[in-house]
C-alpha cells in the first residue's frame, strides 16, 4: 500500500530508507484495495476509489519521511492523457508515459506511490503490495459524496464486490507479497498504519546485515 523500506545509512538501519519506494493505488468498483510494493524498497498500495488509499498514503508518507506521489495529479499535472472517456466523464490515462515518467524516482526509492490500478506498472517496481477494502455501503456513500454519476458508482461497487483490484493484484505480483486491509472505520487508518510500520521495521532488521 503505502509504505516502502529503507536502506541502511551511516552503518545502521534508519525508519526512512532512500531506497524505499511505495505506491497507492486505487480499485475500480472495489471497496478499496491498496497495492504495498517494496522494490529496491519500494511499496504499493491499491484500492478502489473512496477506499483511503490517499489518506493512509500522506500519512505514512508524514510519519516515515518517504516522498508522495499520486499518480492523478501527476497525470494532470504533466497532461500525460491518451483522449477522453465521455461515458465515464474522466481523462484516459496513458500508462506508458506515466511509467516512463515515475521510472526514475522508483528506481531511487523512497517514494509511496497512489493510484487506483497497477497491471501496468513493471513488477519489479514493489516488493509488498497491501490491498485497501470497504464494505460496500460505507463505500457507496464516500463515492456519492465525491458526486460519482450512476454509472459509476455501479461499476466501482461491482468492482467491489467481485475483488476485481485484488485479483488484479495477485495476477500482477507474487501471491505472498499481496495483502488485504479493512478501510471501514477512522481506527482502521492507525491499525494499518501500525501494520504497516511493523512490517517495515521487520523488513530492515531483515535486509540489515
Amino acid at each position: 500500500v503505502l509504505w516502502g523500506v529503507g536502506r541502511q545509512k551511516g552503518g545502521r538501519a534508519v525508519r526512512c530508507f532512500e531506497g524505499t519506494t511505495l505506491q497507492l493505488l486505487n480499485c475500480w468498483g472495489q471497496p478499496g484495495s491498496w497495492y504495498f510494493s517494496i522494490q529496491p524498497y519500494c511499496q504499493k498500495p491499491k484500492g478502489t476509489p473512496g477506499v483511503g488509499k490517499t489518506t493512509l498514503g500522506k500519512e505514512l508518507a508524514s510519519r516515515s519521511g518517504l516522498k508522495y506521489i499520486n499518480v492523478g495529479d501527476l497525470a494532470r499535472e504533466g497532461q500525460l492523457y491518451d483522449g477522453y472517456d465521455e461515458e465515464y466523464d474522466c481523462p484516459i490515462l496513458d500508462e506508458d508515459r506515466v511509467v516512463d515518467e515515475l521510472e526514475n524516482q522508483m528506481s531511487e526509492g523512497g517514494v509511496i506511490v497512489d493510484y487506483h490500478g497497477c497491471d501496468f506498472f513493471p513488477e519489479r517496481w514493489f516488493h509488498i503490495v497491501f490491498v485497501l477494502r470497504a464494505d460496500n455501503s460505507v463505500l457507496y456513500k464516500r463515492l456519492e459524496t465525491r458526486g460519482y454519476n450512476e454509472k459509476k458508482l455501479k461499476d466501482n461497487i461491482q468492482c467491489e464486490i467481485f475483488q476485481v483490484l485484488y485479483e488484479e493484484a495477485l495476477a500482477s505480483y507474487k501471491e505472498e507479497i499481496v495483502h488485504q486491509l479493512p478501510s471501514n472505520k477512522p481506527e482502521d487508518l492507525e491499525d494499518n498504519i501500525n501494520q504497516i510500520l511493523k512490517w517495515i521495521e521487520q523488513w530492515i532488521k531483515d535486509h540489515s546485515s
